[in-house]
């Protein structure tokens, strides 16, 4: 059966409680922590920076840390996450003056590459770069806050880039982020997704290894 990685972004975490709060979400069977970095510059807020990613190595914390930066221009802040703990990290095609040199700056600090991509950008943009790239990350909402509704075009977005995926014979891994809970997980993952963010559905629930669970108990009894 694949894989499906649960990674909760930190953008809907008590930063009061932050290191306990990663901690009890990995504990209760997520596998990836996603890190939304905002500029209220290229995106209409603003968020964290590297030391906040330094500080939750520092706290003990073990597991892949995906790092989504929506900041411009974009290429003098990658050392810095990458020399942080970052192991992934992906960003918009937009924020860069050469995308080439920015996915090898990228794996020149051993991290994994992506490229980010809004609701109304072209998927054109990923065929240039299919044997550049570790991940593909498609927005589900538009980039700059959480707990907002997915667009449901999304779905035939998934679809066409796993085409491209597959039809590469690629290891590149699918990854979606906004809007995502009980309600559609299936109808995206069913799509051929390998990563699912979820924010607000994870971090504002009660109970982090019920919610989890569920997801998990769902994804299985339907076979994927």
């Amino acid at each position: 059966m694949k894989k499906i990685f649960i990674a909760p972004s930190i953008l809907s975490a008590n930063f009061a409680k932050l290191g306990q709060e990663v901690q009890e979400v990995l504990l209760a069977g997520s596998d990836i922590i996603h890190f939304d970095v905002m500029d209220n510059h290229y995106v209409p807020n603003l968020t964290f920076g590297p030391m906040v990613l330094k500080s939750l190595r520092e706290y003990k914390i073990t597991a892949p840390i995906d790092v989504h930066l929506m900041i411009q221009p974009v290429d003098s802040i990658i050392p810095s996450f990458a020399k942080a703990g970052a192991n992934f990290i992906t960003f918009h095609p937009e924020t860069s003056d050469n995308i080439k040199n920015t996915l090898s700056l990228i794996k020149s600090f051993g991290c994994k590459s992506g490229l980010a991509i809004n609701p109304g950008t072209s998927l054109s943009i990923l065929d240039e770069f299919m044997d550049q790239i570790d991940i593909i990350l498609l927005m589900s909402v538009a980039p700059g806050f959480s707990n907002q509704k997915f667009i449901s075009s999304t779905l035939n977005k998934i679809y066409h880039v796993r085409k491209k995926i597959d039809r590469c014979n690629s290891n590149i891994l699918l990854e979606v982020d906004g809007g995502i809970n009980i309600n559609n997980i299936i109808e995206v993952v069913s799509l051929g997704v390998d990563i699912v963010v979820m924010g607000s559905f994870i971090f504002q629930s009660k109970d982090y290894k019920k919610t989890i669970s569920i997801i998990k108990n769902k994804l299985n009894v339907l076979h994927i």
